[in-house]
């Protein structure tokens, strides 16, 4: 379990596999790098140096009081690349990973050779997704109802109730698929941490700002997408980037655990279109 100790004192823990260009891959928030390591660094092993992480606070990384907004993370995520001697990957993130590695590039566009950042939310956008109308409090109720668990209506766009709920759902990739979860580190998190507030707060990274991102981006979201008005503005406001759009699927977010292997070889290519600095 190879752990690396930042120089603000958070201890890392990371795992790297394979050999060639660096890439390197951001869990988002309840996830931990096993989300990598279940289906896509093995196929991405044989053409890269994969190094995946946990985040602070999460899987074996250490869990700090504060510390949590997509500047601090990607604050982390610099110290690790300057710790493993890594100096220009090409980054991958999912979610509230994409989001950190898209603050990540706007601060140090000299660190990344290219950015895939799939279904990023951006803390920007945080109180248009808190609108009662937003498609994606339909699509989180539809896959608790799909697992026999009901919503109150006043729970609807509960985010609090909802995440805690979430973890009742059985495990659903990977060897353990059905087995049920083990929430405590998570509630943990959430309940000793500022976490839970800290994934909303803006910082550095306005909309305004996104401008200033130079490095190429690939945007990356389902087809249904809950997150298309993210999508749309990354499109529209990034200087450097393109849409690519997986195929649908049952819960839409979770393309790296849906359809790993396409993800992967969309990965593949990316790299391939891009000379080697």
């Amino acid at each position: 379990m190879p752990k690396v100790e930042l120089s603000n004192g958070v201890k890392i823990h990371y795992q790297q596999v394979g050999e060639g260009p660096d890439l390197v891959m951001i869990h988002g928030l309840t996830g931990n790098l096993a989300v990598w390591h279940l289906k896509m660094a093995p196929l991405l092993m044989e053409h890269f140096t994969v190094t995946c992480f946990d985040l602070r606070g999460h899987g074996y990384s250490t869990m700090t009081p504060s510390g949590y907004t997509a500047d601090d993370l990607a604050g982390d995520l610099h110290l690790l690349l300057d710790a493993l001697e890594i100096e220009k990957p090409m980054v991958v993130g999912h979610s509230y990973g994409a989001d950190v590695s898209l603050y990540f590039a706007l601060h140090h566009p000299e660190r990344v050779e290219q950015l895939v950042a799939i279904e990023a939310g951006l803390p920007a956008l945080v109180t248009e997704r808190s609108r009662d109308a937003w498609e994606g409090w339909d699509a989180w109720g539809a896959a608790l109802e799909h697992n026999g668990i009901a919503i109150p209506p006043e729970h609807r766009s509960d985010v609090q109730w909802l995440v805690r709920t979430s973890l009742e759902i059985p495990k659903k990739w990977g060897p353990l698929n059905g087995l049920p979860r083990n929430p405590k580190k998570f509630l943990k998190l959430l309940d000793e941490t500022t976490m839970s507030t800290d994934y909303e707060h803006v910082g550095s990274l306005t909309l305004d700002r996104l401008a200033d991102v130079e490095v190429p981006v690939v945007a990356m979201y389902s087809e249904d997408t809950a997150f298309t008005h993210a999508h749309d503005v990354l499109v529209q406001r990034l200087p450097r980037c393109r849409s690519l759009l997986l195929p649908a699927t049952e819960f839409g977010h979770f393309g790296p655990l849906e359809q790993p292997e396409l993800v992967s070889q969309h990965i593949i290519d990316l790299a391939a279109e891009v000379p080697q600095s």
